[in-house]
């Protein structure tokens, strides 16, 4: 009987899907939103889940777990330090799943995999409008090429 046994193996070894979850989590504590395929992300999720549960307790042997979870010294005292104490009155679901649509290569089903509490940065697109305007008032002081002198250089080309 298959009770209680819900591995995604995702196509992969054991060993090659440890590593592949742990560097997906890793990546999420550190730039607190990751893009990639919309079943990596689900079986990820339950990973970055247990890793903040485990960083809520804030004890060594919770950080040496973590540590031997994540394998990356800076994601683990990202999560103690930043992340962990963030949720702290959350009860769980501390991540989110948002649906992208398929990718134009393979058609496989994208997505984000970020914090709930994330709050994504302005684009930076309103400052760069900014700058643009005065860049085209500049154009306009510049007096324009005249077409005459164009065709002289092109009659003499000709001769």
């Amino acid at each position: 009987m298959r009770h209680r046994k819900n591995t995604v193996k995702l196509g992969r070894t054991s060993s090659q899907r440890e590593a592949l979850f742990a560097s997906l989590v890793s990546n999420l504590i550190l730039a607190k939103r990751i893009k990639t395929t919309l079943p990596k992300a689900r079986a990820a999720k339950r990973m970055a889940d247990k890793m903040v549960t485990v960083g809520k307790q804030g004890t060594l042997a919770a950080r040496r777990l973590a540590l031997s979870r994540l394998k990356q010294d800076k994601a683990v005292a990202e999560l103690f330090a930043a992340v962990a104490p963030a949720m702290k009155d959350r009860a769980g679901g501390y991540t989110r799943i948002v649906k992208l649509g398929k990718r134009i290569s393979d058609s496989s089903e994208m997505c984000l995999l970020e914090w709930v509490d994330f709050v994504p940065k302005a684009p930076k697109a309103k400052a760069e409008k900014a700058e643009a305007a005065p860049k085209a008032e500049k154009k306009a002081e510049k007096p324009a090429k005249k077409p005459a002198a164009k065709k002289a250089k092109k009659d003499d080309e000709k001769k």
